[in-house]
C-alpha cells in the first residue's frame, strides 16, 4: 500500500483520548475528582507559591546570607603587556586604542579595558584604555610610548 495523503494515519497507539475528570463515578475519576480529600490542594482557586513548603520554613530562608553584591561594580577586561606585545608582533601594530581591540575581538562594544603589567615592551607603543594599573604605565612610559585614559561616563 502506497502513502499518500488521503491514507495517512498516526501510528498505532499514538493517539490517546485524553482522561476526563470530575464526570461521574462511572468514569473512575468522579466525586473528587482526582484531588483526594480536603486540604489546600483540593480546593479551587488553589496555586502553589515558588519555594512554598507546606508552611515548613523554605530553604531559601534557612540558608545563612553571605557577602554582599555591589551593584557600581565596573568590570573590566583585563590585558597584559605580554599580551599587547605579541597582539603588536603578530599584526605589525604600533597603537592600541578601543577600535583596534574591538577588531581584533579582543573584546565586545560595551566593555571597558584594563592594561596590566605583567610581561615588557619591546618597543614604544600608544595605548589608549579605560585604565592603567601604575606598573604598566610606567613600562610604557620607560619604553618611550603613551598611555591615554580614556574617560569613563
Amino acid at each position: 500500500m502506497s502513502i499518500s495523503l488521503n491514507n495517512l494515519r498516526p501510528a498505532k497507539g499514538a493517539v490517546k483520548n485524553r482522561k476526563r475528570i470530575a464526570r461521574g463515578e462511572g468514569s473512575g475519576s468522579g466525586g473528587t475528582a482526582g484531588r483526594g480529600h480536603k486540604g489546600a490542594k483540593s480546593r479551587s482557586g488553589y496555586k502553589s507559591k515558588r519555594g512554598f513548603e507546606g508552611g515548613q520554613m523554605p530553604l531559601q530562608r534557612r540558608l545563612p546570607k553571605r557577602g554582599f553584591k555591589n551593584p557600581g561594580r565596573e568590570e573590566f577586561r583585563t590585558l597584559n603587556l605580554s599580551e599587547l606585545q605579541a597582539l603588536a608582533e603578530k599584526n605589525n601594530l604600533k597603537d592600541f586604542n578601543f577600535d583596534t581591540f574591538r577588531t581584533l575581538k579582543l573584546i565586545k562594544g560595551s566593555d571597558k579595558i584594563k592594561i596590566l603589567g605583567n610581561g615588557e615592551l619591546k618597543g614604544a607603543y600608544n595605548i589608549t584604555a579605560h585604565a592603567f594599573s601604575a606598573k604598566a604605565k610606567e613600562a610604557i612610559e620607560k619604553s618611550s610610548g603613551t598611555a591615554t585614559v580614556i574617560e569613563i561616563k
